[in-house]
């Protein structure tokens, strides 16, 4: 399809969406909780929630609702719901690692090994007890590794465990507790063992994670944004590896770390993102952390590409993914999980504050209202990171990836200058200005 058909046809389905947002007088929503994307719903111009029974315009509901409902909900044209229908295929611990472990191979297999190693972000990771005689062969490879046990299926840091002998493996099997504690959860059907991040990067001489926002509004074509702002999620213990039974030195949930003896809400254990960046470029220089950040970008990109073949697309479908991601003491990004239902659940003020501009501006890049032309690469906090290929911040359209002068339209960390942009987005006759 040459530009300017391209450049109409994008003009032709701005137009047919202004056009459905005026018939609609208002927009109807359900949403299935009860924490700051309700808040944002309800203050939101022009937005009605109603009942389960009535009909609907968006819905941000939960997985479980989506997985009763989904296959037997019509929905018209112009409909959206906040997760895609096999969702699980990123974030569900074990099938996120046989994607990019399939992904890996496909790409050595046909790019070349240069291009297969920059999947080479996750660490090396068995699911049991399917692999449970591969791990072992590993295992005796590395007798003096420490290795973590993580449920397929839950979150928040609940039951996992750190172990450096296999008969722990065996302990665990045999432990009734750990049964005891499933009895009133979803049965998990498996574990993952992965190999620990025996060097993690320290501050303060204590662990900590990244969380970070991509919000997926496509995946046929792949179309991804990357917000600026997130966090840095801190141990409330200094790291220590002679203690693998101390949860609070190693796991850096906050759900984990707020039910610490000596954890102080009012000083909470995170650090915004651009509070970090200022940190590790002071410490490193610009360059160093310029390149760690495309280094995560990368994370983002392939991890999405090693799913995008089997994610049923559905256009009535967005997601908002919630990345964790662990520094070594080299700069080395490592991917940890993705979660399709990342806390929305505020820690403090700032906090709330924060999820509340994510959840906005998510609504924003969705555009029920019909005000976007296609063509944005910023819309709020969120910057275009994959629009079938890699988006650059220049218009010229003669910079490839991996090119010196391409320059990726990403700026995680960087100043989040919102509220100047939405005041340039296009905003319908009757509704309020973002």
């Amino acid at each position: 399809m040459s530009k300017n058909k391209t450049a109409g046809y994008r003009g032709h389905h701005s137009y047919q969406k202004r056009k459905e947002a005026e018939a609609r007088s208002f927009i109807r929503y359900r949403c299935g909780f009860t924490n700051t994307i309700q808040d944002v719903l309800r203050q939101r111009p022009g937005w009605v929630e109603v009942k389960e029974d009535e009909e609907l315009d968006f819905n941000w509901c939960d997985v479980g609702w989506l997985r009763e409902n989904f296959d037997h909900s019509y929905m018209e044209e112009h409909v959206r719901i906040c997760h895609f229908r096999n969702y699980y295929e990123l974030t569900r611990k074990n099938l996120m690692v046989k994607n990019l472990k399939r992904y890996r191979k496909t790409l050595e297999r046909e790019v070349g090994h240069v291009e297969a190693a920059k999947c080479d972000f996750f660490p090396c990771t068995f699911e049991l007890p399917s692999e449970y005689h591969l791990f072992v062969e590993e295992f005796k490879r590395n007798p003096k590794s420490t290795w973590i046990m993580k449920p397929v299926a839950r979150s928040q840091g609940k039951g996992i465990f750190l172990f450096r002998k296999l008969k722990d493996i065996m302990d665990w099997k045999k432990d009734g507790s750990r049964l005891e504690e499933q009895r009133d959860e979803a049965q998990v059907e498996s574990y993952v063992a992965q190999r620990y991040i025996e060097n993690p990067y320290l501050i303060g001489g204590r662990k900590f994670d990244l969380r970070v926002y991509v919000l997926v509004s496509s995946y046929l074509p792949l179309k991804a944004w990357l917000y600026r702002d997130g966090f840095a999620r801190f141990s409330n213990t200094r790291f220590s590896l002679s203690s693998i039974e101390d949860q609070y030195i190693h796991l850096t949930n906050v759900a984990v770390q707020k039910t610490a003896p000596d954890y102080d809400p009012e000083r909470g254990c995170k650090w915004p993102m651009q509070q970090l960046r200022r940190y590790l470029t002071a410490k490193h220089g610009a360059h160093e952390v310029e390149t760690l950040f495309r280094d995560i970008d990368n994370v983002f990109v392939h991890s999405l590409q090693s799913v995008q073949k089997v994610i049923i697309n559905d256009k009535h479908c967005f997601e908002l993914y919630g990345y964790d991601i662990l520094l070594d003491q080299d700069l080395k990004p490592w991917l940890i999980e993705v979660n399709a239902s990342p806390s929305l659940t505020p820690s403090s003020q700032q906090d709330y504050e924060m999820k509340c501009h994510l959840l906005e501006d998510t609504l924003h890049v969705v555009d029920m209202e019909g005000r976007l032309t296609g063509r944005e690469k910023q819309v709020g906090g969120f910057d275009l990171m994959w629009n079938d290929g890699p988006v650059s911040r220049e218009n010229s359209g003669l910079e490839t990836l991996g090119s010196s002068c391409f320059s990726p339209n990403t700026n995680l960390g960087c100043f989040n200058d919102r509220e100047n942009q939405l005041r340039h987005l296009k905003v319908l006759p009757g509704q309020k200005s973002a």
